[in-house]
């Protein structure tokens, strides 16, 4: 549970903003009106901005001194030091609840307090020679230039962290609903049922604020039982074919999720920047939903928040919080880990 954007409370907060009507609060002391939401895909804070902190000191990223021993009962391992050369990465590093615990604890088999991050190159070298390299390399600034270009000028928030230990849809689960539901990976048969918990889409609609969901292939949200209603068909728009124009037109919904496309093609390559995909790729979306919103007349109160759901394998130094947090519904995860959240 390395490092990434903690969504869920951050979004549950946002409904607070857009709800409030204190009467002695004016439009002028709140002025965000719609919220977007991109949650992009498998990446940790220290692999993606860790070395931002060259361009802003007060970044909590990276220097080149944080290290991973290959063996963390060895006290005489050799060691692998954080760097700056990552580019394509493939094949996937290793995200599951059993290797997350293993990168964070550096066992398995324990859950000390507070948990040394040092079995990140450890659990990529029980997969492959070559991943070490791989989960322990940020990208310098420039190879992520629009991010380079983001962090100048707005707010970075490097004190977040992935919901669950897991794997992408039960932290995605999290970031609209607070809860994964007990979800610890991911389960084919259970995201073809869907997760029954309430979410803030139907907060939202009792609210009486408008939301919509911009897809680019099957939407991750309706993984959400609820969304899967008839009531929310025309909640659904096709990216590519509304989400520019409704922005343009000043007709963007108060509450917006941006989906990308998680499947590669030559094509259409996926853009999410889950391994193996070209983050490349990933960066011109972000950059396009960026310049989207910059040049809509709702811009001036617009919120654009860009996360990513899990660290998915990568390095991060920042030791995971893992006491005194409350689970959400006191829901017990499957066995063998029966994990309480």
């Amino acid at each position: 549970m390395a490092k990434t954007a903690k969504a869920a409370a951050t979004v549950l907060l946002l409904l607070l903003v857009l709800t409030d009507t204190h009467p002695y609060r004016t439009s002028a002391a709140r002025p965000i009106k719609t919220v977007v939401i991109l949650v992009m895909e498998n990446r940790s804070f220290d692999h993606m901005l860790g070395w931002m902190k060259k361009l802003n000191p007060e970044i909590n990223g990276v220097d080149g001194s944080e290290s991973n021993p290959l063996n963390t009962t060895d006290p005489k391992s050799s060691k692998i030091f954080f760097g700056n050369q990552s580019h394509f990465v493939d094949p996937d590093p290793g995200h599951s609840f059993q290797a997350i615990r293993e990168q964070i604890f550096g066992s398995a088999d324990t859950s000390i307090d507070k948990p040394p991050m040092n079995g990140f190159a450890q659990q990529a070298l029980s997969m492959d020679p070559n991943m070490p390299q791989s989960v322990m390399n940020g990208f310098f600034p420039e190879k992520v230039a629009v991010y380079e270009s983001l962090v100048s000028e707005f707010a970075v928030v490097d004190r977040w962290f992935a919901s669950v230990p897991a794997s992408t849809q039960p932290n995605r689960l999290y970031v609209h609903s607070g809860t994964s539901h007990g979800a610890t990976s991911n389960v084919p048969a259970q995201l073809a049922k869907g997760f029954p918990q309430r979410t803030i889409f139907e907060d939202l609609d009792d609210a009486g604020i408008s939301f919509g969901i911009y897809f680019q292939n099957i939407p991750a949200t309706l993984f959400y039982r609820n969304l899967r209603k008839l009531k929310y068909v025309t909640k659904f728009h096709p990216y590519d074919l509304t989400f520019k124009n409704d922005a343009k037109n000043g007709k963007l919904p108060g509450y917006v999720v941006i989906e990308q496309r998680y499947t590669d093609s030559k094509i259409e390559p996926a853009n999410d920047d889950h391994p193996s995909h070209d983050v490349y790729q990933g960066q011109m979306f972000v950059k396009e939903v960026y310049e989207t919103l910059r040049s809509s007349p709702q811009w001036n109160e617009t919120l654009f928040l860009i996360t990513y759901d899990e660290h998915g394998g990568f390095y991060d130094h920042v030791p995971t919080p893992n006491h005194g947090i409350p689970s959400p519904d006191d829901i017990v995860g499957p066995e063998p880990v029966f994990f309480q959240f």
